[in-house]
């Protein structure tokens, strides 16, 4: 597109310009590196039920952040001819949302567009004239994609989003059942069941029976199919259960619900298979639901989602399952993991919770000189300290967490950082790391910017109580205060005090630092923000040297 996309950083200063809408230029000093913001992209993902379209930068890091996203219900999967062809009401349908999809991608001067169709379109026998018409609509190609491409991208998609080590990823659409098992980030089995939400709903669409016998048949016809599968009976008992797609965010919206759970994100929320049956058992089996009745707050029809859960409820049964893990993260997901760093084809990321955080980093255009140097300064502090804070290991990656992140709420508005930092920790998208961790790292980095850091009796406590321990507070109070004394250490961002050695004689913590050159400004922040503080909380007087 002719701009320079590139976001250039330079140590020591820090001076933030954005000269064009692709890149800017930040200043540190002597030392300068690039960042490219290399492009953006769309991924248009033309499903059974519905078609979507996923809209994200691209950093020449191999991060990229989605920006902009539009779901829309075409069902282009039901009502099949007996022959196997497309409905033309619902080509138009789909077409018209593709459209609608080229437009976006046209107004955001999309510099690439990934667009994929799936199950339906691949079985259809118009396949041909329908992507035809679609190229001349539309202008742009839609590629169909195999079944094991299919599966491969909704692999990426999760096991680039979590770090289970073991996994059976279940994705039901509206016709076909994926079934991907994984060990150590490399695909073991892989099953495609050909019946899925629309195609059941299509075949009992004229039954005489029940919807819970509708439900009853469905189920039966599934355990049917998965009884092909030998490998499906001896799962090993630390297999995580992932589901993917829409139905499975539907749940766990409703699941959120009932329990009142209080934070708003879907994505590795865990439902226990009592809360399942809860739903799927008592209101969703027995509703009559047609096909203009919607899931409240989605996109979804009741009656698919009935089905949907019908088919799940048969691999519960088969497999055994205690509680299954929500993913947000599937096949588009998966599509833009690839492009944005093509080494995730052949080896997924390393460390989830790590690529997580640095994408949005990089996109808030953080210092990242600065937010190392005051994490390496708060783990040594940890370190040194833990014959007074007696932390568990659990806190670590909370303690990486608000570390790493703890100046996000600047980026909104310096005056109350504190509320924006921690609105951002909690609603920003971190992968890689459990709803709990998130919300203690949120607090970490609250409580990190309050003047009077010596409790967390206030609203926001009390609304997450739920999802909170007894021991949670002081645990986040403790990891506040070494944070704080850590971010004031690097107060000039310049790395002068490179590292801290602490001695603990009797009422007394003595803190030698490590220095480059003059560390006034350094100590007499320390000093002035955590002194009374440190003391009430580790209860021992602070000396900084």
């Amino acid at each position: 597109m002719g701009i320079d996309n590139t976001l250039h950083v330079c140590y020591n200063c820090c001076i933030f310009v954005w000269t064009s809408i692709h890149w800017c230029e930040i200043y540190f000093g002597a030392t300068k590196i690039e960042v490219k913001i290399v492009e953006k992209i769309a991924v248009i993902d033309l499903g059974s039920n519905s078609a979507k379209v996923v809209l994200a930068y691209v950093l020449e890091s191999g991060h990229f952040v989605v920006f902009d996203h539009i779901v829309e219900n075409v069902q282009i999967g039901r009502e099949v001819s007996s022959d196997g062809f497309l409905k033309q009401s619902r080509v138009a349908s789909a077409v018209t949302a593709l459209k609608m999809f080229k437009k976006m991608c046209e107004s955001h001067q999309v510099d690439r567009i990934y667009a994929v169709a799936t199950n339906a379109v691949r079985r259809a026998k118009n396949q041909k004239s329908f992507l035809e018409e679609v190229s001349s609509t539309c202008g742009f190609k839609l590629r169909v994609i195999s079944e094991q491409e299919e599966a491969n991208f909704i692999y990426q998609g999760v096991v680039n989003s979590f770090d289970f080590a073991k996994g059976l990823i279940i994705d039901i659409s509206g016709s076909s059942i994926q079934l991907i098992r994984y060990n150590r980030k490399c695909i073991i089995n892989r099953e495609n069941i050909r019946f899925g939400a629309s195609t059941m709903l299509e075949k009992f669409a004229d039954s005489k029976l029940s919807p819970e016998q509708i439900a009853d048949e469905i189920e039966n016809l599934i355990l049917e199919e998965l009884q092909r599968f030998d490998w499906l009976k001896t799962l090993e008992s630390d297999v995580v259960f992932v589901g993917v797609g829409g139905p499975f965010r539907a749940l766990a919206k409703i699941c959120s619900r009932l329990k009142k759970y209080p934070m708003d994100y879907s994505h590795n929320f865990i439902i226990d298979v009592k809360e399942f049956d809860a739903v799927y058992l008592k209101s969703l089996k027995p509703f009559d639901a047609d096909s203009h009745t919607r899931i409240k707050g989605m996109s979804l029809r009741a009656d698919t989602f009935r089905t949907a859960m019908a088919c799940f409820k048969a691999i519960v049964d088969f497999c055994k399952i205690e509680n299954f893990t929500v993913s947000e993260s599937g096949l588009r997901e998966g599509i833009m993991y690839n492009h944005a760093m093509p080494s995730t084809v052949e080896k997924p990321v390393s460390e989830v919770l790590g690529y997580s955080i640095y994408s949005k980093l990089y996109f808030l255009k953080e210092n990242i000189s600065h937010v190392e140097q005051v994490y390496s300064l708060t783990v040594q502090l940890c370190k040194q300290l833990r014959v007074l804070h007696k932390l568990p290991r659990f806190y670590n990656r909370v303690l990486r967490i608000a570390t790493l992140m703890h100046d996000c709420g600047s980026s909104v508005r310096h005056i109350d950082s504190s509320k924006h930092g921690f609105y951002f920790i909690l609603n920003c998208g971190l992968q890689g790391a459990t709803h709990r961790e998130i919300l203690l790292a949120a607090f970490v980095v609250w409580a990190s910017k309050q003047e009077e850091l010596t409790d967390l009796t206030y609203s926001e406590w009390s609304r997450y109580k739920s999802m909170l321990l007894q021991e949670d507070e002081l645990a986040v109070l403790k990891i506040a205060v070494m944070l704080r004394i850590a971010d004031s250490l690097d107060r000039s961002m310049t790395k002068t005090v490179l590292g801290i050695n602490c001695d603990i004689l009797g009422d007394s913590v003595i803190m030698k630092t490590v220095q480059s050159g003059d560390c006034t400004l350094e100590i007499n922040d320390a000093l002035n923000k955590s002194d009374v503080t440190f003391e009430k909380i580790f209860k021992k007087k602070l000396k900084i040297l």
